[in-house]
């Protein structure tokens, strides 16, 4: 049974900083395809952040420069580093996970971590 938790979401001010953890149980991390994905009510799902097998990552223009995204193996963990948040930035934020990287779509989600910035 895989499971995806995430947690470090928050309140800042304009400008400030946050990073996120998303802990995986029963899904090895390794050489996987993992993402980061933002809604606010009302929007469609935006992915932020992509991580592939070979460690390169991919991001949404919104955020290039601003997030990073990483994962340790070893922690069993995905991370997104967001510095120098702007109020579009507010979201709930999930972390998300290919059962194999050629599979098209997202099998495993979290529940989510909200972001808010005033």
């Amino acid at each position: 049974h895989v499971q995806l938790v995430e947690s470090g979401g928050g309140s800042v001010q304009d400008g400030g900083s946050l990073r996120l953890s998303c802990v995986a149980s029963g899904y090895n991390m390794e050489g996987k395809c993992m993402a980061w994905f933002r809604q606010i009510p009302g929007k469609e799902r935006e992915q932020v952040a992509y991580i592939v097998t070979d460690g390169t990552t991919t991001y949404a223009d919104s955020v290039k420069g601003r997030f990073t995204i990483w994962k340790d193996v070893g922690l069993k963990t995905l991370y997104l580093q967001m510095n120098n948040l702007k109020p579009e930035d507010a979201a709930m934020y999930y972390c998300a996970a290919r059962f194999i990287c050629r599979e098209d779509f997202f099998r495993y989600w979290g529940q989510g971590t909200q972001v808010t910035v005033s």
